[in-house]
């Protein structure tokens, strides 16, 4: 009878075979590890490709004090909604009523974010609104106030400057909100901002 057995290999040649793979094997373990290298001067992985848990667009932003939304610096639609999105409670349906009155009086209105808080302006022109959450109140910044007629209520230590300060339990004038907005687009804007 013929066994199937294995015969066991000599203890040199063990070791040689063991010494050939180390290296290949050492390899393998730090390419596993290494980050991908760059080539050609170009990253490596495409931006906006990180892992879904490293990406601070699904973190939810911070609240600054007075609960305003710490939003990155952006222009267009997209920084300004997250930024009414991250809106605390009851201020939250008030950016959204307000950013979709000024769309509606104003259709060709350019948006960005700037010092965490939501502009409006004309491209070319400048901005002429701002808006800005408070614990207690929605801020809402007319930069050219002073021109406006009736001037907006709240002053400021800027001489152009008047603000709105709209509270949870205040009634919102839609048609004198309208008319600041409709002045505020035929004057010149503030191209500080």
């Amino acid at each position: 009878m013929c066994e199937n057995r294995a015969e066991p290999m000599p203890s040199k040649a063990k070791t040689k075979l063991e010494a050939a793979q180390r290296p290949a094997r050492a390899a393998a373990k730090k390419a596993a590890k290494a980050p991908a290298k760059r080539s050609g001067g170009r990253r490596a992985t495409p931006r906006g490709t990180r892992k879904a848990s490293a990406s601070p667009t699904n973190a939810k932003p911070k609240l600054l004090s007075g609960g305003n939304p710490q939003i990155p610096k952006g222009d267009g639609d997209a920084p300004v909604q997250a930024y009414i999105a991250a809106m605390p409670g009851w201020k939250r349906e008030c950016g959204r009523r307000i950013d979709a009155f000024i769309e509606r009086t104003v259709p060709h209105v350019r948006k960005a974010v700037r010092w965490n808080s939501p502009f409006y302006g004309i491209e070319g022109r400048g901005w002429f609104l701002g808006l800005h959450c408070f614990t207690h109140y929605v801020q809402v910044t007319f930069l050219r106030g002073t021109s406006l007629r009736p001037v907006p209520p709240g002053p400021s230590k800027h001489p152009h400057v008047r603000y709105l300060n709209i509270r949870e339990e205040d009634a919102f004038d839609e048609k004198l909100f309208g008319t600041w907005i409709e002045q505020a687009v035929e004057l010149p804007g503030d191209p500080l901002f």
